[in-house]
């Protein structure tokens, strides 16, 4: 009597994968949507506010650094002209 093997009709892991991309992409793309739908838009006035607010906090940030880096600079360059008479 011959002996049969069955063989099982079992794909690789890898086509498995494989197959399931192009449903993954589609879920993906309709999850896009569906949070496409909550986002708002600024309206004109509050898009101004925020760029206001943003412009003067850098011009304040920058008088800051502005004024560290040059007690800074002055320090540094007393404290090496003190160690060079030395």
């Amino acid at each position: 009597m011959a002996k049969t093997i069955a063989v099982e009709d079992v794909q690789s892991p890898g086509i498995e994968r494989l197959k399931s991309k192009p449903r993954e992409f589609m879920e993906f793309l309709h999850d896009v949507r569906s949070e496409m739908r909550k986002v708002v838009t600024p309206a004109r006035a509050e898009v101004q506010s925020t760029t206001t607010v943003v412009i003067v906090t850098v011009f304040i940030f920058a008088g800051y650094f502005a004024v560290v880096d040059a007690l800074l600079g002055k320090g540094l360059t007393q404290l090496i002209a003190y160690l060079s008479k030395h």
